[in-house]
């Protein structure tokens, strides 16, 4: 039995899959990430509540992984193979960035999976892979002899790079607040509130008189920020939204050049 997981800095994943049960879950649930004080512990009430014997994990983890270990980016855990080897008594524990992870999916998908964005014939090739979550995570699938080689990055945190005046703006204004911006700091969930702010102190759009009760309200400001702007009911998130979708075209232009991401 296998016990795979994705964690993240705002949930985390976890599910069972039986060895000839292909991709199909046996289990799953998820958990909040910080209402936990490590790995150990969702894992620990995860498997209390299933009767499965598991003899390996593989976790695909929000941070760095050097030697069998990583300390998260957005949580506070460090997170080692050896010690839920041992916690759990596993033949075997791997970790591996979740970025990693994703990019290994990328081949398994099939053509209904994708939407394709600009309308130019499918090649062979390098692929990249960028997804904005709690952080900003990227990987890229390097093709070498008919196959692609999965490489980690950490590439969220590479400083953030304005084309336009408006984000010119945005950085001056975020250095002060942060210091070093990186990418994260704006396209991510976390940096949609970031964009938000800044743009309601700009006076760049009108805020709907609703959504300073609501954002208050929310343990996390982007979902409703979100919603507003796709619900077309608030002129300041509409902005904030285009802005963030902007930025996270831009960045992945930026890694499809720096690796020639043909595919």
């Amino acid at each position: 039995m296998l016990l795979a997981g994705d964690i993240g800095g705002t949930k985390t994943n976890l599910a069972l899959y039986a060895p000839n049960g292909g991709l199909v879950a046996q289990a799953q649930t998820t958990f909040k990430s910080a209402h936990y004080a490590s790995l150990e512990a969702v894992v620990e009430e995860f498997l209390a509540t299933t009767a499965a014997k598991v003899d390996q994990a593989v976790f695909g983890v929000a941070g760095p992984v050097v030697d069998g270990q990583s300390t998260t980016t957005n949580l506070p855990w460090v997170i080692r193979e050896t010690d839920l080897q041992q916690a759990f008594g596993l033949q075997e524990v791997k970790l591996l960035n979740d970025l990693e992870a994703t990019a290994y999916g990328g081949p398994q998908l099939s053509p209904s999976d994708l939407f394709q964005l600009i309308d130019a014939p499918p090649q062979s090739g390098t692929k990249v892979v960028v997804a904005p979550v709690t952080g900003l995570g990227e990987a890229v699938l390097f093709f070498q002899d008919g196959h692609h080689h999965v490489i980690p990055s950490e590439g969220g945190h590479a400083g953030f790079a304005p084309t336009n005046l408006l984000e010119i703006r945005l950085l001056r204004h975020l250095m002060g607040k942060f210091g070093h911006v990186s990418f994260e700091r704006v396209c991510s969930g976390p940096g949609i509130p970031n964009i938000y702010a800044f743009l309601k102190k700009q006076r760049f759009a009108e805020e709907a008189p609703e959504m300073k009760k609501a954002l208050k309200a929310a343990a996390d400001p982007a979902p409703v920020i979100v919603q507003k702007a796709m619900d077309g009911e608030c002129e300041l998130s509409i902005a904030t939204l285009n802005t963030f979708v902007s930025i996270l075209g831009s960045e992945a232009g930026n890694l499809a050049l720096k690796v020639m991401a043909m595919g």
